[in-house]
């Protein structure tokens, strides 16, 4: 992803909030539970949106911090979080913070919009900007045992999404799932799972990286 292109959220993303953020919700607070957030922890959101995720751990006393390539996204998040976030403009795979900054880094929904080479230096990154003794925690969909009949309506569902959010943002999706997602991530470029959830009929992933190797 690169913040010189064409902003590909300038015209919805004013709307994210109320077509998209009441689907992704319960997501968020099932990644919270998964890992509890304590209060004065420093938390990243690499892909940040429109601060949903980030207006949960502020609320439990965190100090937060999102990154995002989309500057309408941004704005966004700044009417909602106004000057208690510090939200940066920039490239995932390229992040301008310290090594061993934060307690927890997320990304929810973002790794599947990039390109296949894009994600393992996203990843890297968000390793790096962790502390030693931090988490990292990606959130997004898993490629395999989608359940009936709840996860097969969870998966038109998302592929009606994927294919609405235009043809590079489907091919990305596309090749996403072919890879095996975030377990092929993960067995491909060795990195240390310490724990996994499957939710939404099979089709949600939350995975939960230890910082000991990098890609």
């Amino acid at each position: 992803m690169s913040a010189m292109k064409r902003d590909p959220y300038r015209s919805s993303a004013k709307k994210y909030d109320l077509f998209i953020e009441p689907l992704t919700r319960e997501l968020r607070y099932i990644g919270k539970k998964f890992y509890p957030p304590e209060k004065g922890m420093h938390v990243l959101d690499v892909g940040c949106g429109t601060g949903n995720t980030l207006k949960i751990y502020l609320n439990e006393g965190c100090n937060v911090y999102g990154i995002d390539s989309s500057l309408a996204m941004l704005d966004e998040a700044k009417k909602k979080l106004s000057d208690q976030a510090e939200l940066r403009l920039g490239i995932a795979s390229k992040m301008e913070y310290s090594s061993e900054s934060f307690d927890l880094v997320i990304s929810m929904l973002s790794l599947h919009e990039m390109p296949k080479e894009i994600r393992p230096k996203v990843v890297a990154e968000m390793l790096r900007v962790s502390k030693e003794d931090g988490r990292v925690l990606l959130i997004d969909y898993h490629p395999d045992d989608i359940r009936f009949p709840r996860g097969w309506m969870y998966k038109a569902l998302i592929h009606f999404f994927e294919i609405a959010a235009g043809h590079e943002h489907f091919k990305n999706f596309r090749s996403f799932i072919r890879n095996k997602g975030i377990p092929g991530l993960i067995i491909s470029h060795k990195l240390t799972l310490d724990k996994m959830k499957i939710a939404g009929g099979g089709n949600f992933g939350f995975y939960l990286l230890k910082r000991k190797n990098t890609i």
